[in-house]
């Protein structure tokens, strides 16, 4: 049954694929529960059912990564040919026995549940690790934030995530560090 959604998937994505390719489009598929690719080796197996075809890459958002134990700096560094879009969004983990990781049926924002989505800059995502990691992959697609957060204020929270980002978006160095040293001045 896995194997026939795999090959029904491969053969609804080609042709919709022939035609991104014929016009320079390059689709960015979000890894997300409820999606074809949803975790890591289920990302492993998509790229695999349509033979890894450059018109789809990711859209690279720890959040959905964080709260089912994956490492989204080691997602990075694993598919770097694949990242196409980078989606700035925070997860916060609560699992302490009593709050489990399927949401339980609660609101956004209970403190019983297990995980939940918070402004970017205030959770479990590694951030700066991520953005060194895009950086070593040459990294230069868009950046964006999705802010998400029941228990903040919107118009201060996008605000401070975005300066928040901004401010780990730097440059990779142009030469090694130690490189100062031979820098001769007269």
């Amino acid at each position: 049954m896995i194997e026939d959604g795999y090959a029904d998937f491969a053969q609804r994505w080609n042709p919709i694929l022939d035609v991104y390719d014929e016009v320079g489009v390059r689709f960015a598929h979000e890894v997300h529960p409820s999606e074809i690719a949803y975790d890591y080796w289920t990302t492993v197996r998509t790229l695999e059912a349509i033979d890894h075809r450059p018109a789809f890459g990711l859209n690279w958002d720890p959040s959905h990564m964080v709260w089912q134990d994956l490492d989204p700096v080691a997602f990075i560094l694993d598919f770097p040919d694949r990242i196409y879009h980078v989606d700035c969004k925070d997860t916060k983990k609560r699992f302490d026995g009593r709050n489990g990781r399927l949401g339980s049926h609660l609101p956004w924002a209970n403190p019983r549940r297990g995980w939940d989505f918070v402004s970017t800059g205030h959770g479990d995502v590694p951030w700066e690790s991520a953005f060194r990691a895009l950086n070593s992959i040459g990294y230069k697609g868009p950046i964006s934030v999705e802010w998400e957060d029941a228990g903040m204020d919107r118009l201060k929270g996008a605000e401070e995530a975005v300066s928040f980002i901004r401010g780990l978006a730097f440059d990779p160095p142009t030469a090694s560090f130690d490189a100062a040293f031979s820098t001769k001045k007269d």
